[in-house]
């Protein structure tokens, strides 16, 4: 197949992308694996140039690409004759997010007769805890409404990462076949032995990977290990970039946790995950955590905010790995039972590897193909009726 994926952001190994991590990360692991099973896979993104890419310049809103900046994103501005280029004698084209970008390349391929596919991965409540407005719910309401009616209503078919994101847009009525397809865990993702620092070899490693943002809420982390009678014990190695680093560096610092912050290569990354003894994943807003299935996959045990706005939750085995949403309290009772039991970590530890590798990439990857397959043939089939 010819398959071209639009995204407004491609490239991983920039500045801006390393603060993020989000679909530009699934785009190019999708794009690696696609071709590496024969398939020609065309980009049309900004960024640099490179073979199969179509370059889209950046474009500029005022306000919002202030705040998309701060969290690794950058919207695309449309060229058509570029898109024109990228679609020629494609098979399908595949759309990752809802932006202007997407939805006047998608005018170009219904006009070229070309089979489309969409996924869905702006989840709009992160939207609105970006923008200020995370307590009033109905701007999320509003912002499925209008994703749906600019954009999603178009498409037969539509990926979704998990069942709680599917059930959220069944909720907002997206009339669509969704597909639960995880994105899935890159290979590389294992358990191995790591030597640690010698400033660490007594501590007990507390570690979340993800963008140092609000909705991540890493801070509640910090407020968790500050509470505990063992906060000497703990280190805090919180992976990622973003706009609340210098702010969660200082809360570390002032209650005297202690903390490293830093974003890390993948082979680096595998290290520090490996080094971890607990994994939490504290953040109000997910569609999938990657990172979090990333850190199962090593072996580690994980304790999961319950958020009622982040699929995450449903990886917890029991409900010794989830705690409630916002409440750092809570949190540090979850904390010290792994502390003092850690021969119930060691007996969950494999349990959570082989619940990580019902979500791998290449089971992904085989999904995805198939459902390629199902809108093509759904496509044709629709033409030649028309015809005759």
């Amino acid at each position: 197949m010819v398959i071209v994926m639009v995204i407004d952001q491609y490239d991983t190994e920039n500045e801006a992308a390393e603060k993020s991590k989000g679909a530009a990360i699934w785009a190019s692991r999708y794009a690696e694996e696609l071709r590496a099973k024969g398939h020609e896979v065309r980009i049309a993104a900004t960024g640099d140039s490179a073979p199969g890419k179509y370059v889209m310049k950046s474009k500029f809103y005022p306000f919002v690409s202030k705040i998309a900046d701060q969290n690794g994103f950058t919207f695309a501005r449309m060229d058509e004759p570029v898109i024109r280029q990228a679609f020629a004698g494609a098979d399908i084209v595949h759309f990752f997010m809802p932006f202007k970008l997407s939805y006047t390349s998608l005018k170009v391929a219904q006009e070229m007769n070309i089979p489309v596919f969409s996924a869905f991965h702006a989840q709009p409540e992160n939207v609105t805890y970006n923008l200020g407005f995370k307590h009033f719910p109905i701007v999320a309401t509003y912002i499925y409404g209008r994703f749906n009616r600019t954009f999603y209503k178009h498409f037969d078919h539509i990926h979704c990462p998990t069942e709680f994101i599917a059930d959220q847009l069944k909720k907002h009525n997206y009339k669509s076949n969704l597909h639960v397809i995880s994105n899935g865990v890159a290979e590389g993702f294992h358990s191995m032995e790591v030597e640690r620092p010698p400033e660490l070899k007594d501590k007990f490693i507390i570690g979340m990977v993800g963008r140092l943002a609000a909705e991540k809420r890493q801070d509640l982390i910090i407020r968790a290990v500050a509470m505990s009678p063992y906060k000497d014990k703990i280190h805090l190695d919180l992976c990622g970039q973003g706009p609340k680093e210098e702010m969660y560096k200082k809360l570390a610092k002032k209650l005297k946790v202690s903390a490293t912050f830093g974003y890390y290569p993948k082979e680096e990354l595998l290290q520090h995950v490996n080094m971890f003894d607990l994994y939490v994943h504290a953040s109000e807003i997910e569609i999938e955590a990657i990172a979090c299935l990333e850190a199962l996959a090593c072996g580690k045990v994980p304790v999961i905010a319950d958020s009622p706005n982040s699929a995450t939750k449903n990886f917890a085995l029991d409900s010794r790995s989830l705690f409630h949403n916002k409440d750092p309290e809570n949190l540090r009772r979850k904390i010290e039972y792994w502390m003092d039991n850690p021969d119930q970590i060691e007996q969950m530890s494999g349990k959570y590897v082989a619940a990580a590798q019902a979500n791998t990439l290449s089971k992904s990857i085989e999904a995805i193909e198939k459902v390629y397959e199902q809108v093509i043939a759904e496509h044709n089939a629709k033409g030649k009726e028309s015809v005759s």
